[in-house]
C-alpha cells in the first residue's frame, strides 16, 4: 500500500459530493414520476444542462473541434451510452421501482467497471482493489437484506429493477471508456456529450408526448428541473470525469457504493424513513472497502 497524493485525496473528497448530488437525483426522479414522463425528464435535464453550459464552453468547443471530430466515435459512445442511455433507463426504471432499490442496485457499478476495464482496456486491477470492491458490495448486500440472509429467499427483480440494472451497465461502460475520450478541455467534452444526449433523447420524448404523456407543472416540478439540470449534470459530471482521470476507472467507479449510504441519509432527512443497525453495519463495510481500494494504489493496475 502507499499513501495518497494530494490530487488523489482531492478527487476522493469531491467524489463524495458527487455521490450526494447523484443520490438526490434518484430521489427527485422517483418523486416526480407521476408528474413528468421519464424520457421527457431526461430530455429536459440535458437540454437545460447544455443551455447552461454552452456560454462557458463555446470557445473551447471551437478550439477543440478538430480533436472532437477526430475522436468522434469515442465522443459519440460517451454521449449515447453515458448521457442518453443511462439516464433514459434510470428515469424509466424509477417509474417502476423505489429510489432506495435503484440506489442499492448501483452497487453493481464497481464490479462492472472492473470487468469492463479488464475486457476493454486490458487492465489488471490489484488484489487489494478487488477485495475493496467485494467488501463495499457486501456492505450494500447487508443493507439490501436488512442484515438477515433469509431475505435472500424473497428477492424479486421487477421491470423497473431490470431497467436500472441496464443503466448500471451503461454507467460502468461510460466510466471505463472515459480514458478513450479526446484530450480536450473538460467543458468541451462535457458540452459535446450533453448535446449528443439531447439529440438521442429528443425522438423518444416526442413519442411520449404523442402517446399523451404530459408534464404536470408546479413549483415542485420546476424545482426538480432546476436541480437535475445543474447539480447532478454539470457539477457532478465535471467532477466525476476529472476524478476518473486522476484515480483510474476502478477506484472512481467504486465511489458509487456511497450512493446507497447517502440515499438512506437523505431518505431519513427528507422522507422521515428510519435508520436501523444494519444500515450502520453496511455503511461501515462500504467505507472500509473504499479505503482498502484507495490505498491499493492506481500504480499497481497494469495492462495485460
Amino acid at each position: 500500500m502507499r499513501s495518497l497524493s494530494r490530487s488523489e485525496l482531492t478527487a476522493f473528497a469531491l467524489l463524495v459530493l458527487v455521490m450526494v448530488l447523484w443520490a438526490g437525483n434518484f430521489i427527485i426522479g422517483r418523486a416526480v414520476r407521476d408528474d413528468v414522463p421519464p424520457l421527457t425528464l431526461s430530455l429536459i435535464r440535458w437540454t437545460g444542462a447544455s443551455l447552461l453550459l454552452l456560454p462557458f464552453a463555446w470557445k473551447g468547443l471551437e478550439r477543440d473541434w478538430p480533436l472532437l471530430r477526430e475522436g468522434w466515435k469515442s465522443v459519440l459512445a460517451l454521449g449515447v451510452i453515458g448521457i442518453g442511455g443511462f439516464n433514459a433507463l434510470l428515469y424509466s426504471g424509477l417509474h417502476n421501482t423505489s429510489a432506495t432499490n435503484a440506489l442499492l442496485l448501483q452497487a453493481a457499478v464497481p464490479a462492472g467497471v472492473l470487468v469492463f476495464d479488464r475486457l476493454v482496456n486490458k487492465v489488471r486491477h490489484p488484489t487489494m482493489q478487488r477485495l475493496g470492491v467485494a467488501v463495499s458490495t457486501l456492505g450494500v448486500v447487508v443493507i439490501v437484506f436488512q442484515g438477515d440472509p433469509v431475505h435472500l429467499l424473497t428477492l424479486h427483480l421487477g421491470a423497473g429493477d431490470v431497467l436500472v440494472l441496464s443503466a448500471v451497465i451503461c454507467w460502468a461502460f461510460y466510466t471505463v471508456w472515459l480514458r478513450h475520450a479526446p484530450k480536450v478541455a473538460p467543458l468541451s467534452l462535457l458540452a459535446a456529450t450533453f448535446l449528443i444526449g439531447v439529440v438521442v433523447m429528443a425522438p423518444f420524448a416526442l413519442i411520449e408526448h404523442l402517446a399523451g404523456e404530459r408534464i404536470v407543472w408546479s413549483a415542485g416540478t420546476l424545482g426538480a428541473f432546476a436541480y437535475v439540470c445543474l447539480f447532478p449534470s454539470i457539477v457532478a459530471y465535471l467532477i466525476y470525469n476529472w476524478a476518473t482521470r486522476i484515480l483510474g476507472a476502478g477506484r472512481a467507479g467504486q465511489a458509487i457504493t456511497l450512493m446507497p449510504l447517502f440515499g438512506a441519509l437523505l431518505s431519513t432527512a427528507l422522507l422521515g424513513e428510519a435508520i436501523h443497525g444494519y444500515h450502520f453495519a453496511g455503511m461501515g463495510l462500504i467505507l472500509a472497502g473504499i479505503v482498502t481500494s484507495a490505498l491499493a494504489g492506481r500504480s499497481q493496475a497494469t495492462g495485460a
